[in-house]
This record gives C-alpha cells, sequence and structure tokens, in this order.
C-alpha cells in the first residue's frame, strides 16, 4: 500500500476545526450483502438466501430517521442492480450514495483494467439507479494500492475514504498511515490530483483501533462512544462505519470465523440506537468535508439517471 505522509497536507487539511463542527459525527454505511464479505466468500458452506443482510439496510435507514441524522451509504452497485429501491430509498431520505465498488473484490486481487472497471461501473450504476450524482469512494476492507488515486480522478470521484490511521493489524490492515481528519488527498499520496480530498475513518486515540465495524462488536458500545468524545475534544468529526449484514440474525454457514457472528443482530441494533442518541449531530461525509473546506461533487456528469432505473419505491 501507499505510505502515507501526512506533513504533506495543505493548510486546508489543518484548519482548526469550528465549534460548530466540533460535535459532529459520520455513522456511515457500507451497503453490502453478507455474501459479499470476505468471510463468506472464503467459506465451505453457501447461504439458501443471496440477499441476507439487505433488511439491515432497512432498519438503519428507518434509525436515522428516528435520529433526525443522515449518512453516506457506500453501496455495492451490484447490490443496487439487484435491490434499486432498498438504495433509493436512501437517497429519497436525503442521505448521501458513494461508491463500494461493483462487486466488493479486493481492489489488490485485481489487474488494473479490472480496478478500473469496477470504479468506473459501480458509479455510472449507482448514478443510474438513484438519479443522484456519486463523488465518493469506499476500497472493500480500506485496500487499495498503488494508482488508486489516479484511478478515483479518472473515473471522476472528488474524494476517497478508504484510509483508516490505525496500528498495524496482522492478517487485516493498518499501520501505513497517521491521517485523523479531512485532507487533501495528496496528503496519503504526494501524487494524487489535487482534486481530490481524504476522509479517514476515526481511530481510538492512544489505542489506535477502529471505533466501529468488528471493533465495536468486540469492545462494546462504550468503547465507541468515548473514543467518539476524545476526537470531538481534539475537534475531529469522528468518521464510523458499519455493515447492514451485522444488524440482522444471521445464518450459520459452515466455514465462516465465529467472530464473524459476535455480536450481531439486537445486540448491534441496540448498539446503534445508544450511539445516535448521544450529543453528536450525525452528518455525512459530504458535510465534514464541506466544513473542512474540501466540499465538491462529483466531478462528471451524472451517468444517465433515467427516469425507468430512478424511479425507485421502497424495497
Amino acid at each position: 500500500m501507499i505510505a502515507a505522509t501526512a506533513a504533506t497536507a495543505t493548510p486546508a487539511a489543518t484548519t482548526a476545526t469550528t465549534m460548530s463542527d466540533a460535535r459532529r459525527a459520520v455513522l456511515s454505511v457500507d451497503v453490502e450483502l453478507f455474501r459479499h464479505t470476505p468471510a463468506y466468500r472464503n467459506a465451505s458452506g453457501t447461504l439458501d438466501d443471496p440477499s441476507v443482510g439487505l433488511e439491515g439496510a432497512r432498519f438503519l435507514r428507518e434509525a436515522f430517521a428516528r435520529h433526525d441524522a443522515r449518512t453516506t451509504a457506500f453501496v455495492v452497485s451490484e447490490v443496487a442492480e439487484e435491490h434499486p429501491g432498498a438504495v433509493g430509498a436512501f437517497v429519497d431520505a436525503g442521505h448521501e450514495v458513494g461508491s463500494h465498488t461493483h462487486t466488493h473484490r479486493l481492489l489488490t486481487d485485481l489487474s488494473p483494467d479490472e480496478r478500473r472497471e469496477e470504479l468506473v461501473r459501480s458509479k455510472e450504476r449507482l448514478e443510474a439507479v438513484t438519479g443522484a450524482s456519486v463523488a465518493g469512494f469506499r476500497a472493500p476492507a480500506f485496500d487499495f494500492g498503488d494508482g488508486h488515486f489516479a484511478a478515483l480522478d479518472a473515473a471522476g470521484y472528488a474524494y476517497d475514504a478508504s484510509v483508516v490511521s490505525c496500528r498495524r493489524i496482522p492478517g487485516w490492515y493498518g499501520g501505513e498511515y497517521d491521517l485523523h481528519r479531512p485532507a487533501p488527498a495528496t496528503a496519503v499520496d504526494p501524487t494524487a490530483s489535487a482534486d481530490l480530498a481524504e476522509v479517514p475513518t476515526a481511530v481510538f486515540p492512544g489505542i489506535g483501533l477502529p471505533l466501529t465495524g468488528t471493533w465495536l462488536r468486540f469492545f462494546g458500545v462504550r468503547y465507541a462512544i468515548l473514543g467518539m468524545r476524545l476526537l470531538a475534544r481534539r475537534g475531529i468529526a469522528p468518521v464510523l462505519y458499519v455493515h447492514p449484514w451485522e444488524f440482522v440474525d444471521l445464518p450459520a454457514v459452515e466455514g465462516v470465523p465465529k467472530r464473524v457472528y459476535v455480536r450481531t443482530g439486537d445486540w448491534m441494533r441496540r448498539a446503534v440506537e445508544r450511539i445516535l442518541s448521544t450529543e453528536f449531530s450525525f452528518v455525512a461525509c459530504e458535510d465534514v468535508l464541506a466544513d473542512a473546506g474540501l466540499g465538491g461533487g462529483s466531478r462528471t456528469g451524472s451517468a444517465g439517471g433515467g427516469t425507468d432505473e430512478s424511479d425507485h419505491g421502497e424495497a
């Protein structure tokens, strides 16, 4: 992966956060189904229902509505093709939609042409299905390599959300970066386009582990909320992430590690309700970028947004 040099950030990246956004946070959603996870793809068993996880997206939309919260949904566009109503409902509710690739394959497992196809196709399909412009991108498992920002720039994205500046976690990720607030993408890759920004995922100060995802389920909701408050004291709007499949009762699948099932379903539903009930105002990634003076939407026109596909309804 590319080594980050946070010292290369321009002044926009180091501008002090205003009091108005000191208690803002992002609870982003990586909209993938259980079958898209590496844990399932590497398992020997199979699912009877390929849509496992979809109901978790409904729960999250309803939870955001109850708490007057906004989110960024980074969507696997294959999900949008199969369930356009479920993805369109995020846009209909006023949320931002970004790309999480088309098939959720790890980018470093793909050829350069395959990586470009994942970026371009997902953006085009999401814009066609939702009728909304797609500016942001998050790589599956925060996995990306050389040429990542050049490919994003060529595909017309405005920002990336694939950096997590955590300690090295063997077999997972981490150890490469030291970036904790929105910045120009040159803070990660000095050769990146000046038009691109980076929105890093929050990590617990001092401990250096992410606040949500698997770590929320391992360490508990008080761990996540304390980390959010510590970051807010430093003028950082914490960026969290969850997956819809974490909010459903997962079926047992042969070969899926037991850790994947820890505290999924009802526990996660209650945990997210507690997080959304805190003093934070939950906004989208594009909002914290604007706070940092790094705003800007997709740099290409919508890939269609035709009336046939963007007439969502509710799934």
